[in-house]
């Protein structure tokens, strides 16, 4: 049995691998108070810092935590015997606002410290030599989602669940997601398959989404009837820079987060495969729906 070296695992994704590919491999967690020397024949490198809505974390933090410590587990993982290395990197590590869909091809420009702490961590593993026999892997996930998940879906869920009308229907737009279903599919494939390329790849389930549609599926998975209301969209803008002072829910950049388009390409991704998805984008949203269902 294969032996997987893990950080990060006790995070969302982290602990949806463990449980995916439990019995499947033995692994080690990552404990920061010991020495990084890996007897192991897999590295995976989730550990790091997500991107801070609240605005309570300093630059550093982000740098310290998603760049440096990625640049010592891979070093660690050059000088030993491990085969396969996968980090998750991030597609805001290209690009904070998207026009079109968002291919490995466009030309980095992040503008937080979350995304350019992420870049430099890319920069970083492909600036190294990989030695012959050894693989490389660096995922850019869209919004990843599924049982357990927090964020702004949790807020979508919690508005309809709660007979409100979503205010924001004149709002259009269209995002990519990506349920952990299909991230763990595509890590399995990965790591059992080595045919697959080095490199960098983005990872998003195939169809997006426009939020209103996000709102009538979650509707529907609770027999409620769809509530949209299409309020002025600069009133709606207004009202959330005030949410800036005033420290309310609807604030500028959760307003952006939940009306802007995202479009991410999996063509690469889908390509190196050579299969799809096993879970479509509604399909894998309905089970997140369900699984908030099913926590309350």
């Amino acid at each position: 049995m294969k032996s997987i070296f893990i950080t990060g695992a006790n995070g969302f994704v982290g602990k949806h691998i463990i449980n995916s590919f439990n019995g499947n491999y033995l692994f080690t967690l990552f404990d920061r108070n010991s020495e990084l020397k890996f007897s192991h024949d897999i590295i995976l490198h989730f550990a790091g810092l997500a991107h801070d809505t609240k605005n309570i974390l300093l630059p550093e933090e982000y740098y310290t935590s998603n760049t440096d410590l990625t640049k010592i587990v891979f070093d660690s993982f050059l000088e030993s015997d491990a085969k396969v290395f996968i980090t998750l990197s991030s597609v805001k590590a290209v690009a904070d606002k998207c026009e079109g869909e968002l291919s490995e091809d466009f030309i980095s420009n992040p503008l937080t410290h979350y995304g350019k702490s992420k870049l430099l961590a890319e920069n970083y593993i492909f600036s190294q030599k990989i030695p012959s026999g050894k693989r490389v892997y660096v995922l850019r996930p869209c919004m990843i989602h599924g049982p357990f998940n927090k964020g702004n879906l949790n807020l979508l869920y919690s508005i309809v669940s709660n007979g409100l009308p979503w205010p924001l229907g004149l709002f259009e737009n269209s995002r990519s997601f990506l349920s952990i279903e299909n991230l763990c599919f595509v890590i399995r494939e990965l790591l059992e398959r080595v045919d697959i390329e080095s490199g960098v790849y983005n990872v998003a389930d195939d169809i997006p989404l426009s939020t209103n549609e996000i709102i009538e599926m979650i509707a529907n998975s609770k027999g409620k009837k769809v509530k949209i209301l299409n309020l002025n969209t600069k009133l709606v803008k207004l009202l959330a820079r005030i949410g800036d002072f005033l420290k309310l829910p609807l604030n500028s950049e959760r307003l952006l987060k939940l009306t802007e388009s995202y479009v991410v390409s999996n063509a690469k991704i889908i390509k190196a495969l050579g299969k799809p998805l096993p879970v479509s984008s509604k399909d894998g949203l309905i089970r997140t729906f369900k699984s908030f269902s099913d926590n309350v």
